[in-house]
Formats: C-alpha cells, structure tokens, sequence
C-alpha cells in the first residue's frame, strides 16, 4: 500500500554535484524518521543521513559538510543533495521511511527502489 520512489542518480565528475528524491506514495497516516542509505559494490550497506519528523538531521562522517537531507513534508518526500562528491561515493542509494498506514495502524520502514549514483575520476 506503501511505495518510495526515487529519482535523480546518475553519473558525475568527481567534484559534481547530485541531488536525489524519494517520493512516498499510498494511504499514509504519518511519515516518521526519513533517511538515505547506500551500498558500494563488495560492501555491506551504510547509514547516509537522517531526518525526523521535526527536521532534525544527523549524518554520516564520511558526509558531512558535503551532503544535505531535507524533507516537504507537503509532497511526502525526502531530498539528498551530495556536493563535492568523491568516486567513493559511488553507490546505489536506497531512501527509507518509518510510515505509519491508515489500513493498519502500525509503524513499518519502507525501502526505496535504489538509484545508481556513479562519480568519475
């Protein structure tokens, strides 16, 4: 009933700048935390950054003063804008949110599709 799509990967010099999107769609009651997670080829998934409900943020080491999460709460979606981005950024990008449903009235963390941001040179 629930579904997060993203958009927005795609390939960049190192130094480029990247802005993902993660749209959550179907009978939402309340969305929770929001957050973004990626995984390296041969590496196990990793914490990105998160957003609550209130706007708090929390990131990463490996990103901060170069990322920035922010949410429209209006339009159910997350942003991730990655600035000075390094090849060892290169990953898949996975959103997750905490969404409480109509239907259920439970708590469940959904993932995103994935979307493939590579970073050259």
């Amino acid at each position: 009933q629930v579904q997060l799509v993203e958009a927005g990967g795609g390939l960049v010099q190192a130094g480029g700048s990247l802005t993902l999107s993660c749209a959550a769609s179907g009978s939402i009651f309340r969305i929770n935390a929001m957050g973004w997670y990626r995984q390296a080829p041969g590496k196990q998934r990793e914490w990105v950054a998160i957003i609550t409900s209130g706007g708090s943020t929390n990131y990463a080491d490996s990103v901060k003063g170069r990322f920035t999460i922010s949410r429209d709460n209006a339009k159910n979606t997350v942003y991730l804008q990655m600035n000075s981005l390094k090849p060892e950024d290169t990953a898949v990008y996975y959103c997750n949110a905490d969404i409480q449903e109509y239907s259920y009235s439970v708590s469940v963390r959904y993932w995103g599709q994935g979307t493939q941001v590579t970073v050259s040179s």
